[in-house]
């Protein structure tokens, strides 16, 4: 079945992030800069919710400088640095207040194909935004973008109707009793290309 993509609004955004994150499987995510534009289907994200409900989540103890665009409207980017390396994108869900995020994990450029490949030169096609971090490198997103708007340049957010049909299962990589099977959050595309490789415990939300 092919999908046709349409620009979500604000209210699309205020549920939460446990149901949005299947609605954004097959969205494209845009980014403009100086050097071009490129663009990104979607195939894996990740919810996270909010104050004292998900140990895995960044908001899970309160509100802090890091984790305040988690708190603001939805529609809305959170990026944040993991090992002080690298940078992994969010869509803020929810209404302002709630503190819920959909991580987006993995996915395939579909536009911008030579300048996604020269910000991760090595890489095959495939590869390219398979992976959180991979994926804020390919679309040329900086740490300093989280608050903005993705529904606004320099970003475009279009999503699939209908969304294709996705599985769900653990986080990949979130340690502690944010993980496992009591939160099967986590939402692919089966046998997209690029869905990254679970991994049960590699990383700490914290």
């Amino acid at each position: 079945m092919t999908s046709a993509h349409v620009v979500p609004t604000r209210d699309w955004f205020a549920r939460d992030a446990v149901d949005v994150a299947p609605l954004l499987l097959g969205a494209v995510l845009s980014h403009e800069t100086a050097e071009g534009r490129v663009s990104v289907r979607l195939a894996e994200v990740e919810a996270y919710r909010g104050v004292g409900e998900d140990p895995g989540s960044h908001a899970f103890r309160g509100r802090t400088v890091r984790n305040a665009p988690m708190f603001g409207e939805g529609g809305h980017l959170y990026a944040y640095f993991t090992y002080g390396m690298h940078v992994c994108l969010n869509v803020v869900t929810g209404v302002p207040g709630a503190a819920s995020a959909v991580l987006l994990r993995g996915g395939t450029v579909v536009e911008g194909l030579e300048l996604a490949r020269m910000r991760r030169p090595g890489a095959s096609d495939r590869d390219l935004a398979r992976g959180p971090a991979r994926m804020s490198t390919a679309l040329g997103v900086p740490l300093a973008a989280t608050g903005a708007d993705l529904l606004a340049a320099p970003f475009s957010l279009r999503v699939a109707q209908p969304a294709p049909v996705g599985a769900a299962g653990p986080r990949t990589g979130v340690s502690g009793p944010g993980g496992g099977g009591a939160f099967p959050w986590r939402f692919v595309v089966p046998g997209d290309p690029g869905v990254s490789a679970y991994r049960r415990h590699a990383r700490s939300e914290d």
